[in-house]
């Protein structure tokens, strides 16, 4: 049966890393760049993301909920090195990035898949990783299918291998862009180079995908349960194509249906929200928030993994093992304990990403390493005052051995 939607759009996730030592240059490369402004989020603006994050979190991701008008006037008064300067003090700042036309592109030949991307943000935290993000939704009416083929073929633009097939051509008709490898081209120089998300293990040639789509009601509703068209649902999560006829199976994907007409699914390459417009909160209120609150979680999720990856990686070298432990222990202080929300189904879908990204038992292997590492410093400090005292003790007895025989002279 051919689905028809009423809404769709798709995020295209590609995290990368700064080194520390050059997080501040990074910041300030962007600040330089015209097309690129910080993202100031305001409480009457952003009243609804301001709710469903705990204070601790809002002010984490969000610092800029804290400038009032007269402190941002005053920050855009300083030389641009000093914000900079300041802005690489924060633990996460985001930016948006403006393209001077909407990047209209198509996808496939023949009739193709015409899609535009709208939306680029630039979200940095103070560790050196930062996430590329890019909304793209496709152009003109547009099936079910064609959301399967586009979301299936843009996530691996990046490859550098090209022998593709069929499904993973896609040709770029833009002012901006001449074709694909502009694009990727133009990714490449906000991304910088892959050495140090390579290192992290980070899969740098496959975007991560955050795609929301609502089918016409026809489909789903009270006479038509979801079953009918739950091999649709599992395509869309895993990210296959229409025509895929491999069996479908949901053994390696997480589901979460809260709100009316909708099934969440999450794997380890992504999110997906599939819902149906017999609920009319699914096409006004909820694309919204699933783009605003749940897309933040999801990446923040994500930051948390990776982060752990640098952490262990850093617990490697004998130099570094002072500052690397503070820093965990930092993380599990301020980051790793906190709630992110107070939200029942948000709460819900954090502790589901988290499943899924494995991050309990990551956690708890580096904090094996930490509590390994910690313990052999004690010993070895153990061991140097040993020795520093049985010095003392041996110089002790050195010197009342002397007194005594001066003693015995006279």
């Amino acid at each position: 049966m051919e689905l028809k939607i009423n809404y769709q759009y798709t995020y295209f996730i590609h995290p990368f890393v700064v080194k520390q030592n050059k997080y501040q240059k990074y910041i300030l490369r962007l600040l330089r760049d015209k097309n690129c402004k910080l993202k100031r989020f305001e409480k009457e603006k952003d009243l609804r993301l301001y709710k469903h994050f705990t204070p601790k979190m809002r002010e984490f991701l969000f610092s800029s909920f804290s400038f009032t008008n007269l402190k941002y006037v005053k920050f855009k008064e300083m030389p641009i090195e000093t914000q900079a300067a300041v802005l690489s003090k924060y633990p996460c700042t985001i930016f948006e990035y403006t393209v001077k036309n909407d990047i209209q592109g198509k996808a496939g030949e023949g009739k193709g898949i015409f899609f535009k991307i709208r939306k680029m943000e630039i979200i940095c935290f103070q560790t050196g990783i930062c996430f590329l993000c890019m909304k793209t939704n496709i152009e003109d009416e547009c099936t079910f299918a064609d959301v399967l083929n586009f979301n299936y073929k843009f996530r691996d633009i990046k490859q550098d291998n090209r022998t593709l097939n069929d499904y993973d051509k896609i040709n770029i008709q833009t002012d901006s862009f001449a074709n694909i490898d502009k694009l990727t081209d133009f990714i490449k120089g906000i991304t910088g180079s892959n050495v140090e998300a390579i290192k992290l293990d980070i899969n740098t040639e496959r975007f991560l995908t955050y795609s929301y789509v609502c089918i016409d009601q026809s489909a789903w509703n009270v006479d038509n349960p979801f079953e009918h068209i739950e091999n649709h649902f599992i395509k869309f999560v895993r990210f296959l194509p229409a025509d895929n006829s491999a069996s479908l199976r949901d053994d390696d994907v997480l589901s979460l249906s809260k709100w009316k007409y909708t099934k969440m699914g999450i794997t380890k390459h992504g999110v997906t929200l599939f819902s149906s417009s017999t609920d009319i909160n699914n096409y006004t209120i909820l694309p919204n928030e699933f783009e605003q609150q749940y897309l933040y979680m999801y990446i923040f999720e994500v930051y948390k993994k990776i982060y752990l990856k640098k952490l262990s990686l850093e617990f490697k070298h004998p130099t570094r093992l002072k500052k690397v432990r503070k820093a965990f222990i930092s993380f599990t202080k301020n980051i790793w304990i906190q709630e992110m929300t107070e939200d029942e189904t948000g709460t819900m879908f954090d502790h589901k990403v988290k499943e899924m990204l494995g991050l309990e038992q990551l956690y708890h292997e580096v904090k094996n390493e930490y509590d390994v590492l910690y313990k052999e410093l004690n010993i070895e400090k153990n061991k140097n005052i040993t020795i520093v005292i049985s010095i003392i003790l041996i110089a002790s007895l050195v010197f009342n051995i002397l007194n005594f025989i001066l003693l015995s002279k006279h």
